[in-house]
């Protein structure tokens, strides 16, 4: 991805003149200048990924909002690097102040799509690609500028492979650190800020460096010494801002909030007790959460007469794992979350572990934070019964999730005489994309038993049962539930007409129509 960025920013700023006869060695001054390209590259990338991070966590679809956040950065990238020619004088100046702007808009950039996101949601899209163009162009203006400075003393030759390599180094750099350290450490907004405080540094660093070269030092100096106080007031704040947004944006009293590499973590308590969001989407209501986690574990559980061997693939927030412990039957429960930071919170926080009966912290469960898909692929033990507890398939990355490769994985691991269950989105609001789902288990030999519930929170709620033998209703279930009993659980197999069966068709990897089938039902409800 980088190599195409950094092509098309240099390349317009390459001059064809002949190169400078007899280059002199490198003076501080162009070493300086080369730091600060590693400086600016990395600056340049990280708002890069910070926008597409953000559209993926706020607009779901993260392979189609990163490639048209990175497309839109590119283009205009491309803007910038074409009007570098119209800069001909004081070119240290206008490096200086190009700086200062990428530092106040490519900083604030994820503090004000997520105050966006709160205070103005339709404005959300526009701002976003405003603010990716407007910092594309800039970001394209900075090398082209730093070769034409260098250029006075450097042969074009050394110009270029230098400028380049320490382009590069710097998004490498930053590609690294954006997932593994910047964002679960910092976050997002605190993240941002950071590096606009960085590319701030960069224009002081040409403030001391050309100082004898500008005409108005001083106010140089000033604007410097606004933005650096801008900037890093915003970084001790940034835990407010963030606070601000999200407390409009979700209602209820915010009590946990955490960003991982993969989603952002939101626990909110209200009159209605605890409510988990991953990526502003609601998860579990605390309130009726018990329907829904009865709903997708008894009905397999209960059928199977006496599973030892149990896997949970999602369900980091433990309530699954929770259901499958009243069964005295069960010897281990593997535990296959891919976010770390779902699971450490839900087993380490007081408030959480009360919900999920401090079910992380059985001697039985094995916790394995990895990706599920790759999990099944890698083979192993089979298991009584498997419960599939991923989000909905709002993206492609979630959506393989839900494909007829990874059932057939599925099948693999499934004991003979075992079921799985799998939930399903809403077969009454998203009808064709629940029957997918059915359909593809199906197009790999498994028998799928549709049946649903009604989860208030959600309303209409889908689960399909996939085996290699019939399911068969259980005569008696665990004491103590809240929600199901023997003698009404057969109501949930039974679809009125406005949810019965549709044609559908086979979702792929090669296609993944199911991912578009939901957003095009789910956006119909939210529009």
């Amino acid at each position: 991805m980088h190599a195409g960025r950094g092509a098309s920013r240099t390349i317009p700023a390459v001059q064809t003149s002949a190169p400078l006869a007899g280059a002199q060695p490198a003076r501080p001054i162009d070493i300086a200048l080369l730091v600060s390209v590693f400086v600016i590259a990395a600056c340049g990338l990280l708002y890069e990924l910070a926008a597409g991070a953000l559209a993926s966590y706020l607009l779901g679809d993260s392979v189609l909002q990163f490639s048209t956040i990175i497309g839109s950065y590119l283009f205009a990238m491309g803007i910038g690097s074409w009007l570098s020619r119209y800069f001909e004088d004081h070119l240290p100046a206008h490096f200086l102040r190009i700086e200062l702007m990428v530092a106040l808009v490519g900083g604030a950039l994820p503090a004000t799509l997520f105050i966006a996101n709160a205070y103005a949601p339709g404005a959300f899209r526009f701002l976003l690609y405003g603010m990716v163009l407007v910092v594309g162009t800039l970001v394209g203006l900075e090398i082209p500028l730093v070769m034409r400075i260098l250029k006075r003393n450097v042969t074009l030759k050394d110009l270029v492979s230098q400028v380049l390599t320490f382009d590069y180094l710097g998004a490498l750099a930053v590609s690294l650190a954006f997932p593994l350290l910047l964002v679960p450490k910092l976050g997002l907004v605190r993240t941002g800020l950071l590096f606009g405080f960085m590319n701030a540094a960069v224009a002081v660093w040409a403030l001391l460096l050309f100082r004898h070269e500008l005409r108005r030092p001083r106010a140089h100096a000033l604007a410097c010494a606004a933005v650096l106080a801008l900037l890093g007031t915003g970084i001790w704040g940034a835990d407010h801002l963030t606070r601000l947004a999200d407390d409009h944006f979700y209602q209820d009293r915010i009590v946990l909030s955490s960003s991982s590499p993969y989603q952002r973590i939101v626990v909110t308590q209200g009159r209605q007790g605890a409510r988990l969001y991953l990526n502003g989407n609601l998860q579990f209501a605390q309130s009726d959460e018990y329907r829904y986690h009865e709903a997708l574990v008894h009905p397999v559980m209960a059928a199977h007469g006496a599973p030892k061997r149990v896997a949970v693939l999602g369900g980091g927030d433990g309530m699954a794992v929770r259901e499958v412990l009243k069964y005295p039957s069960v010897e281990s429960v593997t535990l296959v979350e891919l976010d770390p930071a779902m699971t450490d919170l839900f087993k380490d926080n007081a408030m959480l572990r009360r919900l999920n009966g401090e079910a992380l912290s059985d001697a039985r469960v094995h916790i394995l934070n990895t990706d599920a898909f790759h999990w099944l692929q890698q083979g192993g033990d089979t298991f009584d019964v498997v419960i599939v507890d991923f989000p909905d398939p709002t993206n492609f990355a979630i959506g393989k999730l839900f494909t007829n490769s990874f059932y057939a994985l599925l099948d693999k691991r499934l004991a003979a005489s075992g079921y799985a269950v799998v939930q399903t989105t809403s077969p009454l609001i998203a009808r064709k994309s629940y029957w997918t789902v059915v359909q593809t288990i199906e197009s790999i030999g498994l028998q799928a038993t549709p049946y649903h519930a009604h989860v208030p929170s959600f309303g209409e709620w889908g689960f399909v049962i996939a085996s290699h033998r019939p399911w068969r209703e259980p005569d008696a279930l665990p004491a103590g539930l809240r929600f199901l009993s023997a003698q009404t659980m057969a109501l949930m197999f039974d679809f009125p007409l406005d949810m019965a069966r549709v044609p559908a068709e086979v979702n792929r990897l090669s296609n993944q129509v199911l991912v578009n089938t939901y957003e095009r039902e789910w956006g119909r409800v939210e529009r």
